[in-house]
């Protein structure tokens, strides 16, 4: 791969007419860049497909092609992706049905708006991969059809429609009411009673890991009712009998759900797995009894999840922020505090509870400056990136907390060129916050020089437009590839080396050619 044609090919500034030079001459690597241009014509586009039809689907995604310009019969990819895009024919359709290719059957059966005959002949199709991609998207009707199908694998998909009545998933997860499946991938390959090693070395074999079958398709069974629990559709009172079931999957499956009756959460709460009980945690049915109970959960995973709970009262999270270390993100329920709520956790005398105000970034202002002066560091780590904070205050916080809030202070949109400078110039350099200047937007060329002596800020700083043109030219040749691809997507690239640039280009597929 030729990183600088890359990076050249992605440059926002590269002139059309460099464009269409670098089209003509793409390999499939620089024909796969051109095409996520934004700025590609449909002109530009036809030709890149022209010259290049591996990279149509691409295209036909980006919205850059219409059904004029793909031939379905020569290239069915690309008319499938215009088709999964709500284009193409009906004849399309009825074309790619037919194909050989069982994976471009079962692509256009994930694709919206098919003609009535063209999902008939797919719900028969004779691979049951196909059937269960089109029961996964299909409608109310054909998936409660599919339901009955012999093949346990199109079933679990039917399980996995939330368009599939809920009556039908009932029927599928308790598997009352409906005809016993005959096939199951295991059984389609192997002869039972099988179960699959999970240490398998065979290259050809894509079961997955414990999969098994002794003539009920009991792992198919299994992934159908996991698949029913995370159907929201699926009534409460058929998922609810799961909460003992001694599969631990479908019990933390099922903790997940957001229609839980109190008398099951409390049951989850006390099971022996800690990941059922941290989604449980997590789950907004989950109510404050419960929260209490779960509060003094003695894994860490239980009680992180719990500060996610977005009706979590104020006291357990400040609890839990204080012994769980949760605060350096803002939480649902502090997003969704009312402004009494902020001034008493700001006011707190408890750090942790400070810090959960912090985070938000909607602060009065009196309380936003209150926090960016806190004594405690972590405060005015969450605070620093608040909107409004003047010049003033980012210096006060970098001077009194140095390396702990520098990262931060940086991430301020409103950081001066000048305080940008100042951060880049602490000694020894704080390397996150060198990241942070490198992709602030008002970085100036002296701070970014800075950046460029970090390995991971180097490549964003190579980026930036601010850079000197004579140092993103000397860029071009950096021994890290992400800098050169970087440097050469640069804006500020002058127009006259983006030319030659491509100059070298035509010249070396001359040669070749």
């Amino acid at each position: 791969m030729n990183h600088v044609l890359s990076g050249l090919a992605a440059n926002p500034a590269l002139p059309s007419e460099l464009v269409d030079r670098l089209i003509a001459t793409a390999d499939t690597d620089l024909a796969h860049d051109l095409a996520g241009r934004e700025d590609l014509s449909h002109a530009q586009a036809v030709a890149l497909f022209q010259h290049a039809p591996e990279c149509g689907v691409r295209l036909a995604y980006a919205g850059k092609l219409t059904t004029a310009d793909v031939d379905p019969v020569t290239q069915p990819d690309t008319a499938l992706a215009l088709l999964d895009e709500g284009s193409g024919s009906p004849e399309w359709a009825r074309l790619l049905a037919a194909d050989p290719m069982t994976e471009r059957r079962e692509k256009l059966a994930a694709c919206p708006g098919l003609p009535v005959d063209v999902v008939e002949r797919l719900a028969a199709d004779t691979d049951p991969r196909v059937v269960a991609e089109l029961a996964l998207w299909t409608a109310p009707e054909t998936a409660a059809r599919l339901a009955e199908h012999p093949h346990a694998e199109v079933r679990r998909a039917v399980a996995c429609n939330e368009s599939t009545p809920p009556e039908v998933l009932a029927a599928l997860i308790t598997g009352e009411g409906l005809p016993p499946a005959r096939h199951c991938l295991v059984c389609d390959r192997e002869a039972t009673p099988f179960t699959h090693d999970p240490e398998c070395s065979r290259t050809d074999c894509d079961l997955g890991a414990g999969d098994s079958c002794d003539g009920s398709h009991e792992s198919t069974v299994h992934e159908i009712q996991v698949a029913a629990l995370r159907n929201p559709g699926t009534p409460t009172e058929a998922a609810v009998r799961f909460a003992d079931h001694p599969s631990m999957l479908l019990r933390w499956t099922l903790a997940a759900r957001e229609d839980l009756p109190p008398r099951v959460c409390a049951r989850l709460a006390a099971d022996p797995v800690p990941g059922v009980r941290a989604d449980l945690a997590e789950n907004p049915a989950t109510g404050e009894d419960v929260i209490r109970v779960l509060a003094r959960d003695p894994d860490i995973a239980v009680r992180r999840g719990l500060a996610r709970h977005p009706r979590v009262p104020l006291d357990v999270l400040t609890g839990l922020a204080r012994a769980a270390k949760v605060g350096a993100t803002l939480l649902p329920r502090v997003a969704a505090a009312t402004p009494a709520e902020i001034e008493d956790l700001a006011r707190s005398p408890d750090p942790a509870a400070r810090m959960l105000a912090a985070q938000r970034r909607d602060l009065p202002p009196g309380i936003r400056d209150a926090l960016a002066s806190d004594p405690d560091a972590k405060v005015v780590k969450a605070v620093a990136p608040h909107p409004g904070l003047t010049e003033g205050q980012l210096r006060d916080m970098a001077d009194r907390h140095g390396i702990r809030v520098l990262a931060r202070v940086a991430a301020n949109p409103g950081a001066t060129p000048g305080l940008l400078e100042h951060l880049t110039r602490q000694a020894p350099p704080a390397q996150k916050a060198l990241r942070e200047v490198a992709r602030h937007a008002d970085a100036t060329a002296r701070a970014l020089l800075s950046c460029l002596a970090d390995e991971r800020a180097r490549p964003v700083a190579a980026s930036h437009s601010a850079l000197p043109t004579g140092v993103i030219v000397e860029l071009l040749s950096d021994a890290d590839w992400q800098v050169v691809e970087a440097a050469a997507a640069n804006p500020s690239l002058p127009p006259a080396v983006m030319a030659r640039l491509v100059a070298g280009a035509d010249k070396a597929c001359t040669k070749a050619g």
